[in-house]
């Protein structure tokens, strides 16, 4: 017998001291029994400790059959005791290709005498479950003669220091990609991924909280459902939001065993209960000093607590987590404060340097026109001297405020430094008429009174106009001729928009003397209107005009409305201009009519000044009777910005024109600050979406998704939405996809006489 033994060991030599114990105690246990394998093992001692190793032992004869187990092993296979396991074969317990691994590497092992030592293998047990790896050395067996009549097995379960040695790994590639600064989704996905790996049937969510603390926004959640991560983003914190809201509002973990019945899912149960979650254990990330960044959160489908080790993970979870959301801040506020001004938050010039070149480019491949504004304040140094440099900068503050409140948000405002600004104007189209009216609103915007604690005093600004490709084929070019032409501004006697012409630069707009001929234009008969159609974007069909004013001077011929429209509002002469184009399109409307052809709507543009006379709906009334139009086919379009400056007043208003029976329309909406209290609060009935939006489709994201809420959201309103400044087929496609109901612009037709209407409406369609 100890020469069999020896032989063994030879083949075995690399086998632990734990192992070769066992198999020794075997061998002495079966040689004490009557040759044949069948027999049994009858040293009852030997038997019995055997069974309570906690390592898998088998005997398997050399069809690869069970001969002998211990307890541990018929256990984990799914069988009552390690007698029902004699006899069967992995084919009887496994899947058929986990047995057939097995069944070959055995009978090479008994074909060949060679053992096979701490082999690394991955098993799902019978009866399914989460697969655990093993530890296996299989030896063949001899008997006195030398012969092969079997094997033995040894086997450890050694899953759980596997998800050990991955979880260490996993430690180390986050602290990796964090000292690589890899971008914080990735970062957060990775390790959510890492948690969910160690647990069984458990996703794993981050939430971050916005800047304001008052919202959790989404981080990462790979495995939840997709549609259950879009309706928690963006939930608010406070102290019955569910697991993530309360644990943030409260900084301390919360556990929530079952979500159907726990009354901090009370408001959220009929959200949750689609997907099957029903407990949610969710734990603050905090920072060094407690501040709460965000949350990690585990869901199970089971009503339960959680275990001491998955608690352990969370704890480990939510300090990388900590980590890395610091560093993102930090590396955040570094390239802000490298990038942005301290005093007001705005781009500084190392920005403007970064972004203007690429802005140009890509305009350059669409055919776009960039627009620069070179902005001075004309009386900065006063008030730095008059009311010290504390007040100067809540003046440069308050300036800062107003032009970017003033701009779109694909646009750009920079601090280039002191009481200069720099305003970027992008995505406009090649022929962009109402890039002026946007100057002067801007400069508008800037040369509003100031208000401190001792009174109000006036700022105004002169600035310089440029604009790509025409001013300038690179960044360079453009900003030096926008500060030539601002200079020239200042020259000129300061407060003033001068536009760079290439030579010398002339006023933009007219002269103050030329007031007295708009006026005479108005009450002569040098006024004029032409009509744009309205279009149903579905079916090409006109359904309205939009009347536009045009001047035609004896002298200058035909002067852009840009020109002579600031004038008639700086003069108050916009009333009458108003009153003379109410009553022209009421006439007409009602000519056309009388003509025989169909009857279409006719839009109005009213001013702030014509909006805010009390007599106003009575002027519309004595129109509509004077010519005899039906109210219904009368529209009019009135900025947000005019109803919203005397919110009472101008609501009182609309109901007595809607009282008339005539159309209301909120225009240029999304030109600037939109407030969804406007669509609210007044009885509109149509949206017209302001030509800048429609302009950057559909290759602006920005411009996509913002196009896409507005019409979602006045379909919500019962409101009809009509698109301005249409002019591709690319946007008219958009816009028909994205379920807008009208559209006027280039793309069907331009302004048009009223002849030109005439014949278009006897058409019926463009």
């Amino acid at each position: 017998m100890p020469e069999v033994s020896a032989r063994r060991w030879e083949s075995a030599d690399a086998l632990t001291t734990e192992t070769r114990r066992i198999v020794a105690a075997t061998e002495a246990m079966m040689a004490s029994t009557a040759h044949h394998l069948s027999e049994g093992i009858e040293n009852l001692r030997l038997k019995a400790i055997v069974h309570e190793l906690p390592d898998f032992l088998y005997v398997k004869d050399r069809d690869s059959r069970f001969v002998f187990a211990n307890a541990v092993t018929a256990s984990c296979l799914g069988l009552e005791s390690a007698e029902k396991l004699t006899g069967k074969r992995d084919f009887d317990l496994f899947d058929f290709e986990t047995a057939r691994r097995h069944f070959d590497i055995e009978q090479q092992i008994m074909a060949t005498g060679q053992a096979r030592i701490d082999m690394e293998e991955t098993v799902v047990l019978p009866g399914g479950g989460k697969p655990i790896v093993r530890l296996t050395s299989k030896i063949p067996l001899r008997n006195d003669r030398g012969e092969i009549i079997g094997l033995i097995g040894v086997s450890r379960d050694i899953t759980e220091r596997k998800l050990q040695e991955d979880l260490y790994r996993g430690q180390a590639n986050l602290l990796e990609m964090i000292a690589r600064n890899e971008p914080l989704p990735m970062i957060l996905e990775a390790l959510v991924l890492m948690i969910e790996a160690q647990l069984t049937g458990i996703d794993g969510s981050v939430l971050l909280l916005d800047s304001e603390g008052t919202r959790l926004y989404h981080g990462a959640a790979p495995n939840l459902p997709g549609g259950y991560s879009r309706l928690i983003d963006g939930v608010s914190i406070g102290p019955k939001v569910g697991s993530c809201g309360t644990a943030a509002w409260r900084g301390q973990t919360v556990i929530v065993e079952d979500v159907m019945s726990d009354p901090l899912w009370e408001d959220f149960r009929a959200l949750v209960a689609p997907f099957g979650f029903r407990s949610c254990w969710s734990t603050p990330i905090a920072t060094s000093q407690n501040n709460v960044l965000g949350t990690f959160a585990l869901y199970s489908r089971e009503v339960r607590r959680p275990t001491e080790r998955e608690m352990k993970l969370v704890a480990l979870a939510t300090h990388i987590a900590g980590i890395a959301i610091e560093r993102k801040r930090v590396d955040d506020r570094i390239h802000f404060m490298a990038h942005h001004d301290d005093l007001t938050g705005l781009p500084n010039r190392a920005f403007l340097k970064e972004r203007l070149a690429n802005i140009l480019d890509q305009a350059r491949r669409n055919n776009r026109k960039v627009t620069v504004a070179y902005i001075d304040l004309d009386n900065f140094k006063d008030i730095n001297d008059g009311r010290g440099h504390a007040a100067g900068d809540e003046v440069l503050k308050e300036i800062a405020v107003r032009m970017v409140n003033s701009v779109r948000a694909s646009d750009m405002v920079v601090r280039l430094g002191g009481d200069e600004f720099l305003v970027v104007l992008v995505h406009q189209s090649s022929h962009d008429a109402g890039i002026m009216r946007r100057l002067r609103e801007l400069q508008k915007a800037i040369n509003r009174p100031v208000r401190d604690e001792d009174g109000e005093f006036a700022v105004t600004s002169s600035i310089g106009v440029a604009s790509f490709p025409f001013d300038g084929a690179t960044s360079e070019e453009l900003l030096a001729n926008a500060d030539r032409a601002m200079y020239r501004a200042k020259e000129l006697g300061r407060s003033t928009l001068q536009y760079h012409d290439g030579v010398g630069s002339t006023p933009v707009g007219m002269p103050l003397s030329e007031r007295e001929e708009l006026h005479q234009a108005i009450v002569g008969d040098q006024l004029f209107l032409e009509y744009q159609p309205q279009v149903d974007v579905a079916t090409g069909r006109i359904t309205g005009l939009e009347a536009l004013v045009r001047w035609s001077h004896p002298a200058k011929g035909r002067v852009p409305p840009v020109n002579f429209i600031p004038l008639a509002e700086e003069t108050g002469l916009i009333v009458h201009l108003g009153l003379w184009v109410l009553n022209e399109a009421c006439r007409r409307a009602r000519h056309w009519q009388d003509m025989g052809l169909t009857p279409m709507t006719i839009a109005v543009n009213v001013s702030a000044k014509q909006f805010a006379d009390p007599d106003f709906a009575k002027h519309v009334a004595e129109a509509l009777e004077r010519h005899d139009l039906k109210s219904h086919w009368l529209e009019l379009e009135v900025t947000e910005s005019v109803v919203m400056q005397d919110a009472e007043r101008a609501l009182a208003m609309m109901e007595s024109l809607r009282a008339l029976g005539v159309r209301l329309s909120i225009d240029d909406f999304g030109s600037g600050y939109s407030s969804l209290a406007a669509l609210k609060t007044f009885p509109f009935d149509r949206l017209k979406m302001d030509r800048s939006l429609v302009e950057a489709l559909p290759g602006d994201k920005t411009a996509v998704a913002i196009v896409s809420a507005v019409i979602s959201l006045a379909r919500t309103l019962k409101l009809s939405v009509l698109a301005e400044g249409v002019e591709t087929d690319a946007q008219l496609d958009f816009l028909r996809q994205a379920g807008c109901d009208e559209a006027q612009g280039y793309c069907f037709s331009k302004p048009v006489s009223p002849d030109g209407i005439a014949a278009l409406l006897q058409a019926g369609s463009l």
